[in-house]
Formats: C-alpha cells, structure tokens, sequence
C-alpha cells in the first residue's frame, strides 16, 4: 500500500469537524488506497469509512477507545490487520489480557529527550486550608519565574452530568455530596483571589472550535499564565513552557486520567510540579488512591494500582472493570505466576492439538465456558 521511496506516501487526515468537501476527498483516498497512512479521530469508525487494503491499525491513548471501537477499526481490513495500542497506563481490563497472554508488550521505561521530572503532591483542602493556599502560592512562584500552569475542574460550570470517574467512585462511603468543582466558579475564585492579579483563561469542550484554538494559541505563545481547563488538556497538548499543575477535586478523576493530565508539565527543561486538591479525608480510598499516584510515574505501577481498585473486569464479556469478573478462584494481580504457567501448559497444548480432540473434557468444559456471544468479545478484546 506504501509507495516507493522515490514517490512518498500520501497522508491523509480525517476528523468529524473537516468541511464537507476535505472529508469527501479524505474518503476517497482511503476507499481507492490513494493514502498510504490515515490519521484520523474516532471519526474513522464511522460505517461510511471504508479503506482499500488495511494492514495494521495504531490506537493511541488506548484507554479513551472501548473493545467496541476498536474491534470496529479492525473489521474494515479484508484481513484482520496488525493492531499496535499505545498508552501511558493500560486500563484494568488490558493488564488482565496482557497477563493472560493475548497481548504482546513493549515497555518504554525512559523518559522521552528533553522532558522533566514531575513532583506530584496530595494537598486535603478540606483537613489543612493553608495546603492549598500554599498551592496558589507556587503557582504564583512558577509564573514570576517565567512559567505557566494549568489549573483543572471536574466539570464546565453547568448541569452536566459528572464525569465517568466519579460516577465510578460513588459507592465510596467517604464520597461528597456537593457537585464537583467547575471550570467558571473556580476560575471566578482564583481572579478575585489568589491569581488575582496574573493573566487567567478558560478552556472547555463547550466552546467554539475558534475560541478553543485562539485561547491554546494564546496559552502557547506565553500571552496566558494560567489555564483553567477541564480534561479537554489531558491529551494533544505540548507546551513546554508550562510547568504546574493543580487538579482540583482531584480524587474525582480516575488513575488514568490523573495520569494523562499531569503529563501536560514537565515537557521542557524545567522540572514539573502537580499538585492533587482533595477535600476527601485521610485513611479514605480516595486519599489512599491519589498518595498512590503521588508516589510514582510508571504508568505500569499505577494500571496495577487501577487493577487492584477496580478489579479486571469480565476479561469474557463488555464490563472492562468492577466488581463482575468471571475469574472465580485466581486475582490477577496474586496469582501472575499461576496464570503464567498456566498460559504456557494451554499454549502448548493448543499447538500440538488445536481442536482438543485429545482433551475431550477439556473441550466439553470450554464450549460450556465460552458460547458464542463471550467467544466472540474475547477475539474483539
């Protein structure tokens, strides 16, 4: 599908906000095999997106992509094509996998040229006021400096619904009852207050495409020293002039995504700061959760610390975490060498006989286990 080295290969971007005319051009590249690479959004799901020979699929951020989605990209190659996911800390349900042996990993430990330590601190606004006081403090310190920083809400500022992360944790005993933290009232505080006399902005999904692009511009171009942002920032943003980070209701987000948003600092020359606002108290899930994600930056460790919370998941079925597992005597994350061994005997096993007509109760137990529906979501996984 690639062309010579003498003739290039044709890149082809498609997304859900081109005009009429560029994506009509996009698609018809893809369908005649014109482009050699796409890059597109979850735009290229889409049922009218058909390619003309797809070899090998590349998911980033894999952890904003379901089992769904993806096994969608794949099913448009003749062939099931190659498929490479990519993500700073793999979700539950793809650690579970990878132990069980249907993924392959390749693990890049080192931080990429350039980039910076980030120092990563739980504040408890609510247990010790002068905490987060002393927050706003540093953030005033990284500007005088010549930095920038972000500061992240939960939520916009309206009626929304709260985001997926909190919906996972309200079960918690300790979770609050007052609506998380949003975008206008806190940028409101902070310009009254604290950041009173600093150059403030605001970023969120609801605004136009525009005002979006001419605020990042702006926060880019150093025209801004602070960002009140959602998680609009988690990913695709570089500057690496910014240097701090405060997450309010920090025990709001998911580990992932605490993740994901803290390594928007750090991405110069200069060391990173996050700072993790919480109002949960001390001994709590919650409290014990962000002091988990304080202590380290290997995304692995923290996918284990998600894995541990959160449980795998049905690795057979659609729940990609909780509670439902349909492991019954095993925990992934206390019995890896069982499973190890056990993934080595069934691979052998496989190999020398793979319709188990030698194992007849094997394959009696195994079509009990697997009928069609969970066989099926198990090669889409």
């Amino acid at each position: 599908m690639l062309g010579g080295a003498e003739q290039g290969t044709k890149v082809v971007l498609l997304t859900g906000s081109m005009g009429a005319a560029a994506r009509r051009q996009a698609l018809l590249d893809l369908v005649t095999g014109e482009a050699g690479i796409v890059i597109g959004t979850h735009a290229l799901i889409e049922d009218k997106v058909q390619f003309h020979d797809l070899g090998l699929v590349v998911v980033d951020e894999q952890h904003r992509f379901g089992v769904e989605q993806r096994d969608a990209l794949r099913s448009k190659g003749k062939q099931p094509p190659h498929l490479l996911v990519m993500t700073a800390t793999p979700i539950p349900r793809t650690v579970a996998m990878t132990v069980f042996g249907d993924l392959e990993t390749s693990v890049l430990d080192q931080l990429p040229s350039g980039r910076s330590p980030i120092a990563s601190h739980v504040v408890p606004a609510k247990d010790k006021p002068h905490f987060l006081a002393r927050a706003w403090e540093r953030v005033r310190e990284e500007v005088a400096a010549g930095h920038q920083a972000y500061v992240v809400c939960p939520r916009i500022g309206d009626e929304e619904d709260e985001p997926r992360a909190a919906k996972e944790k309200s079960a918690e005993d300790e979770a609050e009852k007052r609506p998380p933290l949003a975008v206008v009232d806190v940028t409101e505080q902070l310009v009254k207050g604290p950041l009173r006399d600093l150059r403030v902005e605001v970023l969120h999904g609801r605004m136009q495409p525009e005002a979006k692009d001419e605020v990042m511009r702006r926060f880019a171009a150093g025209e801004v020293d602070v960002l009140v942002a959602t998680t609009v920032i988690e990913v695709g943003v570089n500057v690496p002039n910014a240097t701090a980070m405060v997450i309010m209701d920090a025990d709001r987000f998911g580990v992932s995504q605490l993740h994901q948003l803290r390594g928007r600092v750090g991405r110069g020359s200069a060391a990173g700061l996050c700072l993790l606002v919480t109002d949960m108290p001390e001994g709590s899930p919650a409290r014990a959760r962000l002091g988990a994600v304080a202590a380290t930056l290997d995304g692995f460790e923290l996918s284990r610390i998600d894995l541990e919370q959160r449980r795998e998941g049905d690795v057979l079925g659609q729940a990609q975490s909780g509670v439902r597992s349909s492991l019954r005597v095993l925990a992934v994350i206390d019995d890896e060498e069982v499973i190890a061994a056990a993934r080595e005997e069934a691979a052998a096993i496989v190999a020398a006989d793979p319709e188990l007509a030698g194992y007849p109760q094997l394959r009696t137990a195994l079509d009990a286990l697997l009928d069609k529906e969970r066989a099926e979501f198990l090669d889409k996984g």
